[in-house]
């Protein structure tokens, strides 16, 4: 295989990468028809036992216990919205059970004009609802589920500058005498917030139950996602056996989630934001999941049980994140809760290079030349593989003119053909196979970029220069495509032209091909291509002109 077949191949897969992707976002989560959706209160939860409600799971891991059930008649029962601000947040909780029910994330904009609201993460109401529930299931008694009303101190807070926390109370009372106050603590600058009920047992009675949250949402395509990208959008997990797992829409569908987990957390992804559920360290939940009418997904877990005597009180206790895919801050929160930023296999090598790159930002403080100054360290870290590649070419192209005469001397006679090149090759000392190893090495590295510059929020709404004001989104007037076409075309005059003709129209195609494609690429992706084939056309202008000289 020589150089021109190699490129070939990569240009080729790479399309193959992209039309997959494409298909994918289109096609492969399957939304599952409403009738194969919608529960029954005859459904079993992990460990068989009954559901007391569509959305709510069962207050025991007992197959034989019994709850009372309450059907859930509206989407999203609503009573009144507490109104919370701080300084990341603009947050809406409804006193039907105390849900998160909208969250703004005032440091993200939905676009990029001058008047755009901020991005909203959390929304209950169709088509893109994603709301975080929680309450508690009791063996006997009322019980404060999310279908409960709970009874607000105020219906507006505001995180003051005086303040770096703000607490959120509110209480419902049993009529058997169990008082809860469901509380929900801010933090200045974080996008963790702690969750806790605290039960206070004043029934004359033991009062025995389970604290479970969870995240529900559907499955609607992101706004302005390109349908060349494919980005994961679903539920994940994480226990320190068997880390970070994904559980697709569709596995929803197919079965219920029923596992225990020590230590672990559960989260509902997106492209550059997430909500997660961490509870507290030590404690063994169970996790499950389930689809609800209206195409609705639910990831959650369930506490163990604890008994409250009568006069006593008991804390139930969890941490939520709701925001942007920040690794640093989500390190902080939760073991494994950075590997939310999915560079998949190649996460070893696509780790040290977003760390390069948030480094370099850190010194120029624009995420543009960013990605310029780590392609230009990239290239000159494989700066003497790409040499040997280039001097491979090189040769190659100076023996161009040899090899098509004797390409017209042994016509069809292929074993001929091959023979005579072979002794030539050996003649001249060039080894034919001797550009590819250089480039198959520098690939996983450059794959690697590719993820890190796709999956990292810090480049949404980031500004380059000029015309680019959100390196997120494709290059509105199309002009890097445009660049990253030319150059690659330059690269092709560059490399020994191909002795086949159909092979030879197949990769002067390939430019216009890949530059349609770029044209609905994200800005950052497209310039570090225009920036790394640039500096090889350089480096390889160079080579090519010392060899045809008869220079070393």
């Amino acid at each position: 295989m020589d150089n021109q077949r190699l490129f070939l191949f990569v240009a080729l897969s790479f399309v193959v990468l992209l039309l997959w992707q494409s298909w994918v976002e289109d096609y492969g989560p399957v939304t599952p028809p409403e009738s194969a959706v919608t529960q029954t209160t005859t459904d079993l939860l992990p460990g068989g036992a009954p559901v007391g409600s569509d959305d709510i799971p069962s207050a025991s891991s007992d197959p034989a216990a019994q709850v009372s059930t309450l059907p859930e008649t509206e989407l999203l029962k609503t009573g009144r919205y507490i109104e919370v601000e701080t300084d990341l947040f603009k947050i809406r909780i409804d006193t039907t059970g105390g849900d998160l029910r909208q969250a703004d994330l005032l440091a993200y904009l939905e676009n990029t004009d001058a008047d755009s609201p901020p991005f909203r993460l959390l929304n209950d109401s169709l088509p893109n609802l994603f709301v975080i529930q929680s309450g508690l299931r009791a063996s006997v008694g009322t019980e404060p589920t999310h279908h409960v009303v709970f009874t607000p101190e105020q219906t507006s807070y505001r995180m003051s500058e005086a303040n770096d926390t703000l607490v959120v109370p509110m209480t419902w009372r049993s009529p058997e005498g169990v008082e809860v106050t469901k509380r929900y603590v801010f933090h200045r600058g974080s996008y963790a917030i702690d969750l806790q009920h605290e039960v206070r047992n004043e029934s004359g009675a033991e009062w025995h139950g389970r604290q479970y949250r969870q995240l529900q949402r559907t499955q609607v395509a992101e706004t302005g996602q390109s349908t060349f990208i494919y980005t994961y959008m679903g539920g994940v997990i994480y226990s320190p056996e068997e880390k970070y797992e994904k559980i697709k829409f569709d596995d929803m569908v197919d079965s219920d989630l029923d596992r225990t987990i020590t230590d672990g957390w559960a989260a509902m992804l997106q492209h550059y934001f997430l909500g997660a559920l961490i509870p507290a360290r030590g404690e063994a939940d169970r996790y499950y999941t389930k689809t609800l009418s209206n195409s609705r997904y639910v990831i959650g877990m369930i506490s163990p049980g604890q008994t409250v005597a009568a006069g006593d009180a008991a804390l139930f206790e969890t941490q939520i994140f709701i925001g942007p895919k920040l690794q640093d801050e989500m390190k902080q929160v939760a073991p494994g809760l950075e590997l939310t930023v999915d560079y998949g296999l190649l996460t070893v090598l696509a780790q040290p290079l977003f760390w390069l790159l948030k480094t370099i930002h850190g010194l120029v403080g624009n995420w543009g030349w960013a990605i310029v100054f780590v392609t230009m360290l990239i290239k000159l870290a494989f700066y003497k593989l790409s040499e040997t590649s280039y001097k491979s070419m090189a040769n190659m192209r100076k023996l161009a003119p040899r090899l098509k005469t004797l390409k017209e001397r042994y016509g069809d006679d292929r074993q001929k053909l091959n023979t005579a090149m072979m002794d030539m090759y050996k003649k001249e000392k060039i080894n034919p196979l001797g550009g590819c190893l250089p480039i198959v090495v520098q690939i996983p590295v450059f794959i690697s970029l590719y993820w890190v510059l796709l999956e990292s929020v810090e480049l949404r709404h980031a500004p380059f220069i000029l015309w680019i004001t959100d390196m997120s989104s494709p290059d509105p007037y199309y002009i890097l495509p445009l660049l990253m076409g030319v150059t690659m075309l330059i690269q092709q005059k560059l490399n020994p032209a191909p002795m086949d003709p159909i092979q030879a129209k197949v990769m002067m195609a390939l430019p216009v091909v890949f530059t349609v494609f770029f044209a609905f690429f994200p800005s950052g992706l497209v310039l570090y291509w225009v920036v790394n084939n640039t500096l090889s056309i350089a480096q390889q202008w160079v080579i090519t002109r010392r060899i045809e000289r008869g220079g070393k």
